[in-house]
């Protein structure tokens, strides 16, 4: 085993295809306070990011459909919502729609959680919310 193997660990991290992925690593800076981990860019501008959210890791890149990555978009709607758990959800809910997402279920206590639903610019579906006390 060499040195770089003995240090990995397993992970679990979804990519988001979009269109126009510079914008939507943008939108989730301004909406979700997302850093930049790993940034390529191609010389035609698509974009392949590793953005993390206080340490929850998430990829974006521009749809490629000759990969058999589609963009919610191109797929007229999407297959996975992007649960976020948060210390507060109302302000975290609130940033998002400030920066372009659309609510789909406001923010409310149901099942044990206090959770709203939007959609961003892109497609994607996210739940964010926190358990109840």
């Amino acid at each position: 085993m060499n040195d770089n193997t003995a240090s990995t660990k397993t992970t679990v991290a979804p990519m988001l295809s979009v269109r126009n992925g510079a914008r939507a690593v943008a939108f989730y800076k301004e909406a979700f306070g997302a850093v930049e981990v790993f940034l390529i860019e191609s010389p035609s501008g698509e974009v392949v990011a590793r953005l993390s959210v206080e340490g929850a890791e998430f990829w974006v890149a521009d749809e490629s459909p000759e990969h058999h990555n589609f963009s919610p978009e191109t797929l007229e709607g999407g297959t996975v919502r992007m649960i976020m758990t948060v210390t507060d959800p109302d302000a975290v809910f609130a940033k998002a729609l400030a920066a372009g997402a659309s609510e789909v279920v406001p923010v409310k206590e149901d099942y044990g959680w206090r959770l709203g639903r939007v959609v961003d610019p892109f497609g994607h579906h996210w739940e964010i919310g926190r358990p109840l006390e």
